[in-house]
């Protein structure tokens, strides 16, 4: 590859949402040239890359015409057009993380699929095409209460699941092809950010704990060290590791587990770019994700992912019930709190439980940075101004 650094070196991302945003960031240290695809300029992305193109990452024309214009060509989101990936490498274009590779995990039956031929733990699960043939295997005592139904594809942001506890639940079920797992008795669900660069070099970030809205099923705190034992986290990161080996990725791959109230840790799903679960990062490690990211896939050596102070994450999410242009309503007032580093998105509309930032509160106390953290969540409202 050719010198990087002060060259014109262009870094394409198929995406310009806050993860692209946040990448663009961590490129910018770098003189690295930034090039973003998506379908408006005035996503988060679209301030901050060198150069944004307009068009949708899941056309092919639009995927294959701007991976020409790059030297690397990665994600922000998984859904993206992977025919025109796998046309470009072809053609010589250094793509990461690899479309083969994207195509088994946009696909969560293949996922399961994947892990159960490489002997990688993760619960028991069936294949089913649609919500009749559910319905049908419950009459017939094939399924039993309760499950938990993923759509295959298009999930993502806790859309895309369904927690199915008796037959009352039944009108929550999707009528798509899906996989149906039972659900598990969990402690609690806990994440492992790996990274790995074309010389097999990896490293993976310490374990974190995740807490999950109820009612839109998405990650609302985030709390690093998650309160595992030593070999718990252990056989995580050993987890996490084998499996970005096994997709044999370059970049990041955040790895979702449970950890069972047996102490069994099982993969949930992956990703294959930088995650929610990272963000913490930017302020409490001594590398952060995105840059660690920008390393992997341009192969240059992966950072220190050592964690240099406890550290608590806080979605900040859109207010139920308010849909139009953002109002943030007790920012000022949060922002006096000792510790706490605010992420804004530019998101310019709030909707329901939409990621409009994050904070990111350090403290040498992880209770008290907990405690920060849910203050924060009670006194920052994102509402609509037209509602206000």
């Amino acid at each position: 590859m050719k010198g990087i650094i002060n060259t014109g070196f262009k870094v394409g991302i198929l995406g310009g949402g806050q993860l692209g945003k946040m990448l663009v960031l961590a490129a910018q240290n770098w003189e690295l040239e930034t090039w973003v695809l998506d379908v408006s300029k005035d996503f988060p992305a679209g301030a901050a890359c060198d150069h944004f193109v307009e068009g949708s990452f899941k056309d092919f024309d639009d995927v294959y015409h701007f991976g020409k214009q790059v030297d690397v060509l990665t994600i922000e989101i998984e859904h993206v057009n992977t025919e025109a990936l796998l046309k470009l490498e072809r053609e010589g274009i250094k793509i990461h993380p690899s479309p083969t590779a994207l195509n088994i995990i946009k696909d969560k039956g293949l996922q399961k699929q994947f892990y159960k031929e490489k002997a990688l733990p993760t619960s028991h699960f069936k294949f089913y095409e649609n919500a009749k043939e559910i319905k049908t295997a419950i009459d017939n005592r094939q399924l039993t209460f309760p499950f938990v139904q993923k759509s295959r594809t298009a999930g993502y942001d806790g859309k895309g699941v369904a927690i199915i506890k008796s037959a009352e639940h039944l009108d929550r079920l999707m009528d798509t092809p899906s996989i149906i797992e039972p659900l598990v008795d969990i402690q609690k669900e806990i994440a492992v950010i790996v990274a790995r660069n074309e010389n097999g070099e990896v490293k993976a970030f310490p374990p974190v704990e995740m807490e999950f809205n109820p009612t839109a099923n998405l990650v609302e705190f985030l709390f690093c060290p998650a309160a595992i034992s030593s070999e718990i986290a252990r056989e995580a990161i050993a987890i996490a590791k084998s499996t970005i080996e096994a997709y044999d990725l370059c970049g990041l791959l955040a790895v979702e587990l449970f950890l069972t109230k047996d102490n069994e840790v099982l993969i949930n799903e992956v990703a294959p770019r930088p995650h929610n679960s990272g963000h913490h990062t930017i302020d409490s490690a001594i590398c952060s994700q995105f840059q660690q990211h920008l390393r992997a896939i341009v192969n240059y050596p992966l950072g220190n992912t050592e964690a240099t102070i406890p550290s608590v994450m806080v979605n900040l999410l859109g207010a139920d019930g308010h849909t139009g242009k953002a109002q943030y309503e007790g920012l000022q007032d949060c922002f006096s709190i000792e510790g706490a580093k605010f992420h804004i998105y530019g998101k310019a509309i709030t909707k329901p439980f939409r990621k409009m930032g994050h904070v990111t509160i350090v403290d040498q106390d992880l209770e008290n940075a907990k405690n920060k953290a849910r203050q924060i969540q009670k006194s920052l409202k994102i509402i609509s101004a037209s509602q206000s």
